[in-house]
């Protein structure tokens, strides 16, 4: 939960407390067995554009008019801080400037968003891998939800976060760790690493229930609450396939011999290892 710290059209009627978002949401958060992390948007003009810092124990230290004091005043309590929708005002006024080395020289950046509301961010990917910098991805959202479709493709943006335990401590060691992944409208957009494990849990494939001398049939499951979109880099299997979300699907593979093994390969290309790159995946189906 972070609200803006500078962004207040009415504090010359309305008193500003920077804690009280945190502590009118906590008491509902606890009911629901939800964990509430405290945080506070850092808004300047783009550029250099605004920030987020969450697990902060006390958000008004935060308000300085200097931005490197501010950020600063967050990473002192332990704060996790991320650069947001950095292109949301083009890509020219969304460039990496000197005051963002400044930044990450310093350790004061820990992330950058990928993508904000259903827009996704190709150089943040790309800068994220190429620093060792945490992707997230956020919804954005500035009002009640109630409206939002939950479908596989259309969803409020969110940050899969791979923790070794259910607590806050642990979002944040995994947030410093880089375990996270980006859910936008049908992509998943990750490190190599995170998303070849998600393959793996997400896509089994069962042994043929039907072979022929040139073919087999084999039965595929997406137990992914999105669809995945394959396409065949190998020399066998359909040229293209949407699995749909939560769906099993079988499938017919021509091959010259159906007693051998058979190497599938495949790119999920809505698994994004990289800007337009997708993930790579092989099975091999064993012989009878």
């Amino acid at each position: 939960l972070s609200d803006h710290i500078e962004y207040q059209p009415h504090k010359a009627d309305v008193p500003t407390n920077h804690n009280r978002p945190y502590e009118i949401a906590a008491g509902r958060a606890r009911e629901l067995g939800i964990i509430l992390i405290r945080g506070a948007e850092i808004t300047r003009d783009t550029p250099p554009g605004h920030f987020n810092a969450i697990f902060l124990k006390d958000v008004n230290p935060l308000v300085k008019d200097d931005l490197v004091e501010a950020i600063s005043a967050a990473c002192e309590q332990g704060g996790f801080v991320f650069w947001n929708h950095h292109a949301w005002k083009g890509e020219e006024l969304g460039r990496w400037l000197d005051i963002h080395s400044t930044l990450y020289d310093k350790k004061l950046l820990h992330g950058l968003e990928e993508a904000n509301g259903e827009t996704y961010y190709p150089t943040a990917h790309r800068w994220c891998l190429e620093k060792g910098l945490t992707m997230v991805g956020n919804s954005d959202i500035h009002a009640p939800d109630l409206l939002q479709q939950n479908t596989s493709a259309e969803h409020r943006t969110i940050t899969l976060v791979f923790v070794t335990e259910k607590s806050e401590q642990g979002i944040l060691e995994a947030l410093r760790s880089g375990r996270t992944a980006v859910w936008c409208r049908d992509l998943l957009i990750a490190r190599p690493e995170w998303l070849t494990a998600l393959a793996k849990a997400v896509l089994e494939i069962d042994p043929p229930h039907l072979r022929s001398k040139t073919s087999v049939w084999v039965k595929v499951r997406n137990k992914c609450p999105m669809d995945l979109v394959l396409k065949r880099t190998g020399q066998v299997g359909p040229a293209e396939v949407t699995l749909k979300a939560n769906t099993t699907s079988v499938f017919r593979i021509n091959v010259a011999d159906a007693s051998q093994p058979i190497q599938i390969d495949y790119q999920i290309t809505n698994f994004l290892a990289g800007p337009g790159v997708g993930l790579d995946i092989s099975y091999t189906i064993p012989a009878p």
